[in-house]
């Protein structure tokens, strides 16, 4: 199983183990990532899922479609690492994706 590894904003790393083909959201919140919200369920609707993609990871993950790109104008503090991690699917090549949560999604 790929792993993740989700890093707070005070810094503190938890790996998880994710199954291929669900999503970043959905392993975060299956393993208590208490900083991903999920509140649209991984519809790509609130932006309540909100993340940073680690610099070293960001050229390996495909680009926002532009619904993602739309709901990403809405989210707190956005840069150019931000994604919905409720449209990152897991698989093989994400095994060690790191992953940066913000200080809070509202």
């Amino acid at each position: 199983m790929p792993r993740i590894v989700f890093v707070d904003a005070e810094g503190k790393s938890t790996e998880v183990e994710a199954e291929i083909g669900q999503s970043v959201m959905s392993a975060a919140v299956q393993n208590g990532i208490d900083a991903i919200a999920a509140e649209c369920g991984g519809s790509c609707a609130c932006g309540t899922c909100h993340c940073y993609i680690d610099g070293t990871w960001a050229g390996r993950l495909p680009s926002p479609d532009y619904q993602e790109q739309d709901m990403l104008d809405c989210v707190v503090n956005p840069d150019e690492r931000s994604r919905l991690s409720c449209q990152i699917t897991v698989s093989d090549a994400l095994d060690g994706l790191v992953v940066h949560l913000p200080a809070g999604q509202y």
